[in-house]
């Protein structure tokens, strides 16, 4: 009786162990598929085989962040329609069940760093503001999990300048100052509480694209963004001289983009094994 029972146990145990190991290998397939349909831009059959893989094996990772980045390339940044938000709710849970379980998942934190940037494209006032803080605390986030990594440095320095740009330039708008003025801003009220508001916000921008360089010495798209953001400060200054002394930062910067941009220029591209 005894030995019935254990037989009995074992083949239980062996049953679940196949049928555990049957989901997996379906899973596999439905990956595999998922991946074929991702591959030929056909989104929609995609999430339906990435949906299926996940179903069949929890534990595949990857199926998830294939479901969820299969959702996120059908959405579009600042279109207003159901089936858009759909995707963007879509996407945005399937990143979060990953880094539920992963927390420090690199491509889930970049992807919703990706999209709270890119919401920030429409709307009103308050919500890309809304929106860059969120891209800021993602980018954070990314630091956080691997400090040597240049590009949240880098997003992080063109949020700072994406926030500060367009109530420093309707200031000079409406100070009627023309595009060849380096400034500082002219009303003094008016240039008084946009430093109060943007000077610390500039000054890290340049700080966080600076570190990006250091990590990545040759990334001419921060030089070009430490050169607007000094030209930002420029319009905020207490006097013309040190506006001055800010543009010639702004065009030193701008000048070591342009080199470096001629200089990748001239590189011959490597040679891969297929040519």
């Amino acid at each position: 009786m005894q030995r019935s029972k254990w037989l009995t146990s074992a083949l239980c145990a062996g049953l679940v162990f196949l049928t555990a190991s049957c989901a997996k290998l379906q899973s596999r397939d439905e990956m595999n598929k998922g991946v074929q349909a991702y591959r030929n831009n056909k989104y929609v059959d995609a999430v339906n085989h990435f949906k299926q893989a996940v179903q069949l094996d929890p534990s595949n990772q990857n199926a998830q962040l294939y479901l969820a980045t299969s959702y996120m390339i059908q959405w579009v940044p600042g279109a207003d329609s159901p089936d858009n938000k759909k995707n963007y709710d879509a996407a945005q849970s399937e990143f979060q069940k990953v880094l539920k379980t992963d927390p420090k998942n690199g491509l889930a934190l970049a992807s919703m760093a990706s999209m709270a940037y890119n919401s920030a494209t429409a709307g009103t006032q308050e919500k890309k503001v809304s929106a860059l803080e969120q891209a800021r605390t993602w980018n954070q986030r990314r630091i956080e999990v691997d400090p040597k990594n240049p590009e949240p440095y880098y997003y992080l320095g063109v949020i700072n300048y994406d926030e500060a740009y367009q109530p420093i330039v309707s200031a000079r708008v409406a100070g009627k100052m023309a595009s060849t003025d380096p400034g500082p801003i002219k009303d003094p009220k008016v240039r008084a509480d946009l430093k109060g508001k943007y000077e610390k916000l500039i000054d890290d921008g340049i700080q966080d694209l600076k570190d990006c360089l250091a990590h990545d010495k040759e990334n001419e798209d921060s030089m070009s963004y430490i050169n607007l953001l000094y030209r930002e400060k420029a319009n905020i200054e207490d006097s013309p001289d040190q506006a001055k002394a800010d543009i010639a930062q702004a065009e030193d910067w701008f000048n070591k983009a342009m080199d470096m941009k001629r200089i990748k220029a001239t590189r011959t591209p490597k040679k891969t094994e297929a040519s």
